[in-house]
């Protein structure tokens, strides 16, 4: 059976960095459409990154509040990616989820995407 596992979240003061990490155990496949998305408390979930990769290659998009901050990244173990996020703000603060869509292959990998795996979240708290 696949699971995802989120890890890394804490608390970090304004301009701290952290990186998550989200792992999906149980796949053999070769493709993957993972992403990340956040909630704050009284909030709306967001996406936040997403990684597609496939044979011959990967593809990342990001929303319009962490692009050209956060990274999204493949990890040295298979089929887990990373998150890492520098110059956190307060309003960043959220619980941090991971999904995935291993019946991925190609095309698009946003966030509209219908993920049939999540993980519990993981805290992520910026706070001076």
């Amino acid at each position: 059976q696949m699971q995802l596992m989120e890890s890394g979240g804490g608390s970090v003061q304004p301009g701290g960095s952290l990186t998550l990490t989200c792992a999906l155990s149980g796949y053999t496949g070769n493709s993957n459409c993972m992403a990340w998305f956040r909630q704050s408390p009284g909030k709306a979930r967001e996406g936040v990154a997403t990684m597609a990769y496939y044979h011959g290659g990967e593809r990342t998009f990001y929303s319009e509040d962490v692009h050209g901050r956060f990274i999204i990244s493949q990890g040295n173990a298979e089929h887990t990616v990373h998150l890492q996020m520098p110059n956190l703000k307060p309003n960043d603060t959220a619980i941090y989820y991971c999904a995935a869509d291993p019946t991925y292959t190609t095309g698009s990998c946003r966030f509209s995407r219908d993920f049939p795996y999540w993980g519990r979240g993981t805290q992520v708290t910026v706070s001076s």
